[in-house]
């Protein structure tokens, strides 16, 4: 084991001086903050000056009172959101009213206009037009706006008191509240419940895709250059092995602290979506778990490629299992308990992603926590031993790579 150390600190070292990691450290985790925060800030830029909106009301009903409620919405310094303009002109053929709009807005003296008119069904059409899709917030208050005027309308045609209406209109909403198995109140939210699972499964995804692909690629390297001769000379291949998991787990787990630092550094105490993790102990031993057994298949399926290209296509494929926990992710956190999900929790290479869905979703059972940690811990026990054999003979093994039959060959050869 002594020598295992060895490679294992050779094996951070050398990692840990490179440019890749260095960009890795530092970079990833700016990139990331920036595709979050930079949307939001543009997000505001769009809504930093007041917008011209027409209205084209076919219909006659509707300006007024849209001109009143849109008039409500206000930018920063109080003025108005939008300044809202009357197309229509008494006497004057719709279709030529409908065509000045559009060269008005074409020649960006308004952002876009409101068109209300009714088919001849009988039913009210209800159309915003504009240069560009716009933004989807302004979609979202134009149709509340118009909604909740065409019900108060309705309703005062039906001679219902409309100061009833427009109480019973305003929305309650559900506060959700989680109880765990010993019936303790907890304040919980999906979106938050949501984003805090998927942060732990991308951490997870990025981790094992950069540190496999790497190391992947250093095996390739050693191969090509001979280094790796001289290593199986002075050390057993099992010690090698196990020194590059090692070495390779303290690199990750020094990259995750590096992460979590910028984070904190950026975000402060803006990092509310951590306060929903719950269980984050067990959170955290799956994912290492999942980590060490993810790298103990790449050190496998490393020692048996021989090119650049075959490493790559190898990780990828990888890599896409790896993050196939997202394809389930909302059925995982409605249903947490259904008979898919418990299945997915018994299979290696998915237990540490739905278990991370799980266990942020609802209580689950001790028995069944104690079960997945059991058999993932088996399935890294039988990976390593598995991935030591092909490891062995792969590391020394040059051409072509190995088929399925070679691959089953070696796997039979006795130690």
């Amino acid at each position: 084991m002594k020598k295992a150390f060895a490679i294992a600190k050779w094996e951070f070292m050398e990692k840990i001086k490179s440019r890749a990691i260095i960009i890795s450290f530092f970079l990833t985790p700016l990139i990331i903050l920036g595709f979050s925060i930079l949307p939001s800030i543009f997000a505001e830029k769009d809504e930093a000056t007041t917008e011209a909106i027409g209205v084209l009301d076919d219909t006659q009903n509707y300006f007024s009172s849209l001109a009143e409620k849109l008039s409500e919405y206000k930018l920063e310094d109080k003025q108005p959101r939008y300044l809202v303009v009357n197309l229509y002109k008494s006497g004057v053929n719709i279709d030529s009213l409908k065509a000045d709009a559009n060269r008005n807005v074409v020649k960006k003296k308004m952002e876009g206009y409101i068109f209300l008119t009714v088919n001849g069904k009988k039913e009210t059409v209800f159309e915003y037009r504009s240069l560009s899709l716009g933004n989807f917030n302004d979609y979202k208050r134009f149709e509340d706006c118009f909604n909740k005027i065409r019900r108060l309308q309705e309703f005062k045609k039906a001679n219902i008191d409309t100061a009833l209406v427009s109480h019973l209109l305003n929305n309650i909403e559900i506060n959700t509240v989680k109880l765990d198995e010993k019936g303790k109140e907890s304040s919980a939210d999906f979106k938050s419940q949501y984003f805090s699972s998927f942060i732990f499964i991308m951490i997870l995804f990025m981790v094992i895709m950069m540190s496999g692909g790497m190391l992947v690629r250093s095996l390739v390297e050693e191969k090509s250059n001979r280094l790796i001769e001289i290593i199986v000379s002075s050390c057993k291949p099992d010690d090698i092995l196990k020194g590059k998991i090692l070495g390779l787990s303290g690199l990750t787990l020094t990259q995750i602290v590096v992460w979590a630092l910028i984070g904190t550094a950026f975000a402060g105490q803006g990092l509310v979506l951590f306060a929903s993790f719950q269980n984050l102990i067990l959170l955290l031993v799956y994912f290492i778990l999942g980590f060490v057994f993810y790298t103990a298949i790449f050190v496998g399926v490393g020692s048996v490629v021989t090119t650049e290209q075959e490493a790559q296509q190898i990780t990828g494929y990888l890599s896409m299992i790896t993050i196939s926990p997202l394809v389930i992710m909302i059925p995982a956190m409605q249903n947490p308990d259904s008979i898919l999900m418990r299945v997915f929790s018994y299979i290696p290479l998915t237990t540490p992603g739905v278990m991370i869905l799980r266990l942020n979703s609802a209580p689950i059972s001790t028995i069944e926590i104690a079960a997945t940690l059991a058999e993932l811990l088996l399935a890294i026990y039988v990976v390593i031993k598995i991935s030591s054999k092909i490891f062995r003979i792969g590391i020394l093994s040059y051409g072509k790579m190995p088929s399925i039959t070679e691959l089953f060959a070696w796997l039979r050869e006795k130690e």
